[in-house]
């Protein structure tokens, strides 16, 4: 729990950033790191609460620890803060960078607008983890003569590879891009999270005796059937990818690109590999010296934007059909659950124009190429209201607007008809499978992540990789020393 009074005597403190004009320069990380002390004083913020929300099935999918570890970190105690946190997340310096943090929204000291800086103890944790040297492999003692295949190495497969690997199976993963990391590495920008730290779990992973299987698209370079004939068991985890459809007229415009590939370039960019990636448009797709307008208003509209800044793009507006939430929600309506109330990421900060409540009509054009789009207010259904149309300039586009289901050109067109799929009411296909043995309607297949449940958050993905890893682990041996 910390220190007994210091939610009463210490502020919350968290590391701030480089100025924008700075930031939009590169694109490395931008947080400045606290020192030891700082994150200890933070750490000793964390009250005897009596139920830590920050933990449990509101705050925390994985579960951490919050309270333990923040005493640790408290007493000094880095090694046994990192071997706690490792217990329930087997990444946390991919948590403690890109999960919005909703065990903050849980914590009792948010009832007072000032919770506990958990995300920057967390990563400070792991980073000092590293530092220490306390982050090694940790191979089986014992192997099982199980083998066992991973479908996609984003968040879900390398958690579900690693739980398996240590429980003594023989572990192949197979990644369609040329490096693991999913949409970690190829979604997420850099600024966000510097790849570094993937390459760093990866040869950890290695290791442990997993066995990486790169530039191999499932279902196209090799055959899921000869995959499940040649392991015990197959979990596919192949992510949600294929982009929502917009409806939008003119979105055949030059101009006009879906978020991913734009942001998937980019990564490619900056880690000195060909933008030529499996999936996705090959053409270069740029906002120097352009007005850009950016479809959507989560996450990854947010990363368009910082990335269209970084590139040098004149103007960026972002369009969200949602109205304006207020600066401050109602604590007792809401709490500890996640609140709806204005947010403003590091990206939009760095001089976004947000405009909300607002459809997207059409993207105009001449020629063919994309010169503007229009749009319109609309009411609290959604409704255009007439009258309010006008017309942004844009010279590029990005819809942000989601995914609807994994790309259906390999693993699920092989199985076609044979495995179960479920199609909810937005027109999101996902391969059904409950959470307890995620098991698929195909012997020996199992599946997790954004494929079974949706988009979703990466600490989501996490914790599905865990717990398929131990259905598996039990399935093959009978019984499981593998946690939920």
């Amino acid at each position: 729990m910390g220190k007994v009074t210091g939610f009463l005597e210490i502020d919350r403190q968290v590391g701030k950033y480089q100025p924008a004009s700075d930031r939009i320069r590169h694109f490395r990380e931008f947080t400045i790191p606290m020192s030891d002390q700082e994150v200890q004083k933070q750490a000793a913020r964390c009250m005897d609460c009596g139920i830590p929300y920050c933990h449990g099935p509101t705050g925390c999918p994985v579960h951490n620890q919050i309270p333990d570890w923040n005493d640790l970190v408290y007493n000094n105690n880095w090694e046994e803060a990192i071997r706690n946190l490792h217990s329930t997340n087997n990444f946390p310096e991919f948590t403690g960078r890109v999960c919005p943090a909703p065990c903050e929204e849980a914590c009792t000291l948010n009832l007072e607008d000032a919770p506990v800086a958990i995300k920057t103890v967390e990563q400070a944790i792991a980073d000092k983890a590293y530092e220490l040297g306390f982050i090694r492999p940790q191979p089986a003692t014992v192997h099982t003569g199980k083998k066992v295949a991973i479908i996609g190495s984003g968040p879900a497969g390398m958690a579900a590879a690693q739980q398996l690997g240590r429980a003594g199976h023989e572990v192949h993963l197979y990644e369609r891009e040329s490096k693991p990391g999913g949409l970690l590495r190829y979604g997420i920008p850099d600024f966000k999270m510097e790849k570094n730290f993937i390459d760093r779990r990866v040869e950890q992973m290695k290791g442990e005796g997993v066995t990486f299987h790169c530039g191999v698209n499932v279902g196209v370079d090799v055959k899921i059937e000869q995959l499940l004939a040649d392991h015990d068991a197959v979990l596919y985890c192949g992510g949600s990818e294929t982009p929502r459809e917009a409806g939008i007229p003119g979105v055949d415009l030059a101009g006009v690109h879906d978020a991913m590939p734009y942001l998937v370039q980019q990564n490619r960019r900056v880690g000195r590999e060909n933008i030529d990636s499996a999936g996705w448009s090959a053409d270069p797709i740029l906002a120097g010296g352009k007005h850009i307008v950016v479809v959507g208003g989560g996450d990854t509209a947010s990363d368009c934007v910082g990335t269209a800044f970084r590139q040098g793009a004149v103007k960026v507006t972002q369009l969200d059909i949602r109205p304006q939430p207020p600066e401050k929600e109602d604590k007792l309506a809401v709490w500890p659950f996640w609140a709806t109330k204005m947010r403003t990421s590091s990206s939009q900060a760095e001089g976004a124009v947000r405009e909300f409540q607002v459809a997207t009509l059409e993207f105009i054009g001449e020629d063919g190429v994309l010169t503007g789009v229009k749009c319109c207010e609309v009411d609290e259904r959604r409704e255009p209201i007439a009258g309010t149309e006008f017309v942004i300039r844009a010279d590029l586009a990005f819809i942000a607007i989601g995914f609807r289901g994994p790309f259906t050109d390999s693993v699920l067109k092989e199985l076609d008809g044979k495995l179960t799929l479920n199609t909810d009411r937005r027109g999101s296909t996902n391969v059904v499978a409950d959470d307890k043995d995620y098991k698929t309607s195909v012997d020996k297949l199992w599946t997790a992540g954004d494929v079974r449940r949706g988009q979703s958050l990466v600490v989501w993905a996490i914790r599905e990789g865990r717990q398929a890893a131990r259905a598996i682990d039990e399935t093959l041996m009978g019984s499981t020393v593998l946690p939920r």
